[in-house]
């Protein structure tokens, strides 16, 4: 099937809470249900699983941006669906969710967050498991669970203390306090704040910056990213050198340096 095969099968999908878009060779995905604030149900989630399914298998596409219409990145996990839970559904709710943000995470391509508001619970959790996090100055983050008395279900004590450290995160867990962009960005948590009109933008440009980029590298590196921030270091840095050899058997590593030599922008071929 081709690209734009896949593309064209995202279109059709008939998604309630999704709007799926495509600027070039950059896909947007934007949760569409502000009546909730975007609140994360088990549909949701199921419409995140297929629509990132196809992204991933489409070549066309170098980079995907996500966000939230309204008020809302996404306010949280569907706390209507939560309430009623009994413990084994508590637990198939938190890993329906995890594996979607863990598909998000090992997707082929950079996934960039464009936090337009409020960032909670699963929101927050949303965000961590993409590559790149950029908030509107108006956005609200952290992890309030604990004040409803759950814990973070969609992996959240596990991908924050990594992105921010240990002691830090415990603090947003335990006091289930949320912060303002600038926070966000002091303790590294989000990469860069901007004004909300300028969000949308902000992110268009990192995207395309990035798909400017050989795709096969591109690739390359974050699965070395991914894999060796799981790992000793030395376990790593050998993910690190397979991943650098098999860069000189792409057709990307053939013209990203003939094009260096020749002085033109490079040319890169999609598989």
């Amino acid at each position: 099937m081709s690209a734009n095969s896949f593309f064209n099968l995202i279109l059709t999908m008939e998604f309630k809470n999704l709007i799926i878009q495509k600027e070039d060779n950059i896909c947007i995905v934007k949760i569409n249900n502000p009546q909730s604030m975007n609140a994360l149900n088990s549909d949701v989630l199921s419409e995140l699983d297929a629509a990132f399914s196809s992204i991933g298998q489409d070549a066309d596409i170098d980079a995907v941006i996500l966000t939230g219409e309204g008020r809302a990145f996404v306010a949280g996990a569907d706390i209507s669906q939560m309430s009623t839970m009994n413990a084994a559904q508590g637990k198939e709710f938190g890993v329906q969710g995890s594996k979607v943000f863990r598909k998000i995470e090992l997707l082929p391509k950079p996934v960039i967050a464009a936090i337009n508001g409020f960032a909670l619970g699963g929101g927050c959790e949303l965000a961590l498991s993409c590559d790149i996090r950029i908030a509107s100055s108006k956005a609200k983050i952290g992890q309030p669970e604990v004040g409803l008395g759950i814990t973070p279900g969609f992996s959240g004590t596990q991908r924050l203390p990594r992105i921010v450290g240990e002691g830090r995160a415990k603090e947003l867990i335990y006091t289930a306090k949320a912060i303002v962009a600038d926070e966000a960005y002091r303790i590294g948590l989000v990469n860069k704040v901007v004004e909300p009109e300028e969000l949308m933008d902000a992110a268009m440009n990192m995207a395309r910056t990035i798909a400017k980029n050989a795709p096969v590298a591109v690739r390359f590196s974050k699965e070395a990213i991914n894999r060796g921030m799981q790992t000793d270091l030395d376990t790593a840095i050998a993910i690190e050198n397979n991943l650098f050899g098999l860069c000189f058997s792409t057709e990307d590593q053939k013209e990203g340096m003939k094009a260096f030599f020749e002085k033109r922008p490079a040319e890169w071929k999609k598989k």
